[in-house]
């Protein structure tokens, strides 16, 4: 890799000490085995010093960069950096609110179809935007949109469905957006656990009018703290650049001005003639924004994706290999739509009534063996402290929903973990169920 800042031997010398940093080793048995992690080069680092080294923190020639590549590789005509996966969805929600969208525009009382098992930050915009989400069950295994029950969620209110790729296996994409262009709704995918993962020989991201990404160290790719805004339909481009970036008219790429030529000579709402359009506001819009240095470790993590994603793939066909056929009888693993090709966050694993114990006991065990895990999320949102009297309606029965909520948690493929440590994982399941049998 070449670098703009540091001379050949600078960067060998930085080599040295960045491949100590990112260098872990974790022993089964003696150290902890996380349900997620990073796993980083020395390339990534450098690229960030490099950034330092530019003096230009905000976003710029790494920022381009990045936003570019992700875009293409998922097929998205714009990718959009924003500081967080969350970030993203609330853009994704603001995006469709914007009165550039006339009649489809999202306004206060519409309805927003969704699940109750996912992360919060799926249905909090919608709260947020004083929208309903409707919710509708899930399968088990699959624990995505139980998509036979999409005709009776909708409503003469309905503008818009979000949705996430649970843990990695994408949702039924043909149905949902069949029955999205039926009823003239808008599709938010949230992607931020799914970077990678395929339907029908298609990226996920690709099929909704928007979607999202997390670049949190625990997903596919990390910049620490950062997300993205992918949009995939023309219309929209100006209007999620705009809300990203405080709501402005302008469109001047940070440290530019004027590109237009035009910037004193407008007319724009009720200001005086020739309002300096660098300060004319056309969305009430936030500051999303990510630094270069982080997109320049985002820039170098992507070299690397399909080398994660295949790597999270092999892992979780081991790992659900080796649980069938050793506790097989008492659990329920992940299943897949037959189009899907995942991009694995975790390995789902819920437990049947013939399981001796219960998950409460389980995860306490595997905590003391150094074994992470994590629940799905939310479990069933409408029980969540925060949410007990938010405004929703249910479509039918959450059975399902109320199953994740009890008897389902997840443990880690990531990239960093072998089939030593994933053999690890099932012998302590397989010791517990022995010993409580």
């Amino acid at each position: 890799m070449t670098y703009k800042n540091l001379s050949p031997e600078l960067a060998d010398a930085l080599k040295v000490i960045a491949k100590e940093r990112v260098t872990r080793t974790i022993v089964p048995g003696k150290d902890y085995i996380p349900a997620s992690g990073k796993v980083m080069y020395e390339e990534d680092l450098l690229l960030g010093v490099d950034a330092v080294m530019d003096g230009w923190f905000t976003g710029g020639r790494f920022t381009d960069a990045f936003e570019k590549k992700l875009a293409d590789f998922v097929g998205a005509k714009r990718a959009l950096s924003v500081n967080s996966g969350s970030s993203a969805n609330l853009l994704a929600v603001a995006t469709l609110t914007s009165s550039k969208l006339g009649d489809r525009a999202l306004k206060s009382g519409d309805e927003i179809i969704t699940v109750a098992s996912g992360f919060p930050t799926t249905i909090n915009p919608i709260l947020q935007y004083n929208c309903i989400p409707v919710f509708v069950d899930v399968s088990v295994p699959g624990y995505n949109i139980d998509t036979s029950m999409l005709e009776k969620a909708v409503s003469p209110k309905t503008k818009a469905i979000m949705l996430a790729h649970t843990l990695g296996a994408p949702f039924d994409l043909d149905a949902v957006m069949a029955f999205a262009k039926k009823h003239d709704l808008w599709v938010i995918e949230d992607n931020c656990d799914a970077l990678g993962a395929e339907f029908d020989g298609r990226k996920t991201g690709s099929f909704g009018h928007l979607a999202t990404c997390s670049f949190y160290p625990a997903h596919h790719i990390t910049m620490g703290e950062g997300g993205a805004l992918l949009i995939n339909d023309a219309e929209l481009i100006r209007i999620a650049e705009s809300m990203r970036d405080w709501g402005r008219d302008c469109w001047c790429n940070t440290g530019h001005d004027n590109t237009c030529g035009q910037r004193f000579n407008g007319q724009y709402g009720k200001l005086p003639f020739g309002y300096d359009h660098k300060y004319v506001y056309s969305e009430r819009g936030f500051n999303f924004k990510i630094t270069d240095i982080q997109a320049a470790i985002g820039l170098s993590q992507l070299d690397n994706l399909n080398t994660f994603v295949e790597k999270r793939r092999k892992n979780h066909r081991y790992l659900k290999a080796r649980l069938e056929e050793t506790v097989g009888d008492h659990i329920i693993t992940d299943t897949i739509h037959p189009k899907a090709n995942p991009s694995w966050f975790g390995c789902t694993i819920t437990l049947k009534d013939s399981f001796p114990g219960n998950r409460h006991e389980l995860l306490q065990y595997l905590e003391s063996k150094k074994i992470g895990s994590r629940l799905l999320f939310a479990g069933n949102i409408l029980k969540q402290p925060g949410y007990l009297d938010m405004p929703h309606r249910v479509v039918g029965c959450l059975d399902n929903t109320d199953l994740v909520m009890n008897n389902t948690f997840w443990i880690g493929i990531w990239p960093g973990l072998n089939e030593p440590h994933l053999d690890y994982l099932v012998e302590t399941i397989a010791d517990y169920v022995k010993n409580n049998m």
